[in-house]
């Protein structure tokens, strides 16, 4: 990220508020948290952008953004690495998030698209023990253009979450006027598909990851600047219960993990973890 990039980024991040999702039901709850930074991720983790849970407990996975090596970096809570695991017949052209389901296969989407050009982006779907590497790859039925005129910026993804054998992806918008967050399903299987948006929520800031409690009761959406979180009913993935907003500011950041029910991991791409913690 360039100087200059960076300070506009940071002066946007700065000023973001939970006061505009009032309207749509949230209530702050900022104070509800308690906020810790760990300490450093280590060097090979050096643009962290997206967290799963591993088998270990006590650790979680990590990858670098675009460009980096096509490997997820198992960490301790304390910062230290444990593992490297490569993953086979994969090329990391713009990794963003990750998800893993209750079996302990992580879901890593490649579905980085800042220019809103790619016709086809990708899931790679990496299972225990397994040395294979299996891909699900989509294209959005509502993307006519490439890329579309720049009010309508929308078909970049930087957060998924894994419920009930599919992957909920949310967009990370673009315009400047046209503040919806588009939500889309796909299957967890592998498989060629085309993917409509099915519900979507106004949001003032860009999300950057997602994740789901373990109870599967509540998701999160990490935004620069704040997290969004929304209650489940009838065991449905959607924007129809907003609950709680809270400001958070710790740089870049841009992967998001429950650690249980009710708290969680933030990393950013400067080194940096949290954990935030329900009081």
């Amino acid at each position: 990220m360039n100087k200059l990039y960076y300070l506009l980024f940071a002066a946007k991040t700065v000023f973001s508020t939970c006061n505009p999702d009032k309207a749509n039901g949230f209530d702050k709850i900022y104070s509800h948290y308690t906020f810790t930074k760990i300490g450093k991720l280590p060097v090979q983790a050096n643009e962290s952008s997206g967290i799963a849970k591993s088998q270990n407990k006590n650790a979680f996975w990590t990858h670098n953004d675009s460009g980096g090596k096509p490997e997820l970096y198992e960490i301790d809570f304390q910062g230290k690495l444990l593992s490297t695991k490569p993953v086979p017949d994969a090329k990391n052209s713009d990794w963003e998030d990750l998800a893993e389901d209750n079996n302990g296969t992580i879901y890593i989407g490649d579905f980085g698209n800042n220019d809103n050009t790619k016709r086809q982006l990708t899931v790679y779907k990496v299972a225990p023990g397994d040395s294979t590497t299996e891909k699900i790859t989509f294209n959005y039925a509502d993307q006519k253009q490439f890329p579309p005129s720049q009010e309508n910026f929308n078909y970049d993804c930087e957060a998924m979450l894994y419920h009930n054998e599919n992957l909920f992806l949310f967009s990370k918008n673009w315009s400047r006027t046209n503040k919806y967050v588009r939500l889309y399903q796909l299957p967890a299987q592998k498989g060629n598909y085309t993917i409509t948006p099915f519900d979507s929520i106004q949001i003032d800031t860009p999300v950057t990851s997602a994740d789901i409690s373990p109870d599967g009761k509540i998701f999160a959406l990490l935004t620069y600047g704040k997290i969004l979180l929304f209650g489940v009913e009838n065991n449905e993935i959607n924007f129809k219960k907003p609950m709680g907003c809270f400001k958070f500011v710790r740089k870049q950041a841009e992967a998001l993990m429950f650690v249980n029910n009710t708290d969680m991991i933030v990393t950013n791409e400067q080194q940096e973890f949290f954990r935030i913690t329900y009081r």
